[in-house]
């Protein structure tokens, strides 16, 4: 089966600092996390001070198609039940 993103609820993390969401291989749910680093670094949101959430989501938000591309490419070098995608894995992407 191919990774689905049928869901789009995300939430903020803050222990990870990160966005969680959820993919779905057929009946199997995957986590992933995207660090906030990331968000900033893709210059969605302001740098200098922490994120707050509503600016991670947001970010989120406006990258969620590349996210998701992203998410996939990881999945496909091994099916794990959770990911944690940074910097470099975007890099990779690109």
């Amino acid at each position: 089966m191919t990774l689905a993103f049928p869901n789009p609820s995300r939430s903020f993390d803050e222990v990870r600092n990160a966005v969680r969401f959820f993919g779905h291989d057929g009946m199997f749910e995957i986590r992933f996390f995207v660090e906030a680093d990331v968000l900033a670094k893709a210059g969605t949101m302001s740098r200098g001070s922490k994120a707050s959430e509503a600016e991670c989501l947001s970010a989120f938000d406006a990258m969620r198609a590349s996210i998701h591309d992203v998410a996939r490419e990881a999945y496909s070098h091994g099916h794990l039940n959770s990911y944690t995608l940074t910097f470099s894995d975007f890099r990779r992407a690109t």
